[in-house]
């Protein structure tokens, strides 16, 4: 599965891109910030959302991919915390299982917010530090169902 760059349009399935195309919603601070306004759509069912930092440790290409995950009862937003953009693994759903997954590259600067029920890949960045701020669901109940391939997939640029 080769990596293609990550857009808005490539990623609407199954998500949100975030980041600071076009002009600002609004411009505040005395003028010297531009503000881009609900660019995603947090979705949470029971519970309430949460902000908390994940430091994750960078992958190497080839990237082997054996398993995709999904949170039934919540959105999930990626916004990585450097400038560096990361992997983004996600797959429509079928049946209740992982379909053909797709790859992403994101660019330095935009985040991601993972659609409520969206299948996919883990936290994957490709250069360090891999540290991210996560919004998401904090609430009771199992929020995670994972799906294990017989044949696994393998990720890699073009």
């Amino acid at each position: 599965m080769l990596i293609q760059a990550l857009t808005a349009q490539g990623f609407a399935p199954f998500g949100d891109l975030l980041d600071t195309a076009g002009s600002p919603d609004k411009i505040i601070n005395q003028g010297l910030c531009g503000r881009y306004h609900d660019r995603a759509e947090m979705d949470f069912m029971a519970g309430r959302a949460g902000l908390s930092l994940f430091k994750a440790e960078p992958r190497d290409l080839p990237l082997p991919l054996a398993m995709m995950e999904r949170h039934p009862e919540g959105s999930q937003a990626f916004i990585p915390m450097s400038e560096h953009g990361f992997l983004v693994i996600v797959a429509p759903d079928a049946d209740g299982r992982p379909g053909q997954p797709l790859a992403f590259e994101t660019a330095p600067g935009q985040a991601i917010n993972f659609h409520r029920g969206t299948w996919h890949g883990v936290l994957t960045p490709l250069q360090a530090p891999g540290l991210f701020a996560v919004v998401d669901r904090i609430g009771a109940g199992d929020n995670l169902q994972e799906h294990w391939f017989e044949t696994g997939y393998v990720v890699d640029r073009a």
